[in-house]
């Protein structure tokens, strides 16, 4: 017969038995902005005051990795939970929007004045607007820009 072991249990034996750096080959989400200024900040989406900032995004991104281990070596020391990379969420590329009738009447008077489709202007627009802000690549990474607080 097996022994018994709760839920909680189990989910504290499965963190204590994970070190630093198998929590650093997880695929967590690192969100990297630039400040007006040009210098760069860096934080993990899922480590909550995880972050850091550096002059250059090559700098940031190596520094937040040395804050990561600094995190995720406190917790483990002090048994705190440490949370998992967050699932990506698979997205079909489609979504309704509802507008005003008048916002819609301009949006398609744009397009025909660029010579698009409806749907291709808002998609172009909607890009433009976000310049690759939450664009993820295959790191997990989220770029942006930001202001100073």
């Amino acid at each position: 017969m097996l022994p018994y072991h709760s839920t909680e249990a189990i989910g504290k034996m499965n963190t204590a038995a994970k070190t630093v750096e198998d929590y650093l080959r997880l695929p967590y989400t690192i969100q990297l902005r630039q400040y007006e200024d040009g210098t760069f900040f860096a934080e993990v989406a899922e480590l909550p005051g995880c972050m850091t900032e550096a002059d250059t995004a090559e700098q940031a991104l190596e520094m937040i990795r040395d804050a990561m281990a600094g995190w995720i070596e406190v917790a483990l020391s002090e048994g705190l939970p440490i949370p998992e990379p967050a699932a990506e969420t698979e997205y079909s590329g489609r979504f309704l929007v509802r507008a005003p009738k008048s916002l819609h009447r301009d949006l398609v008077r744009q397009a025909q004045a660029e010579s698009a489709s409806l749907n291709q202007f808002v998609v172009t627009t909607l890009s433009r607007a976000l310049g690759g802000r939450s664009q993820r690549g295959r790191h997990g990474l989220a770029a942006g820009h930001c202001k100073r607080p």
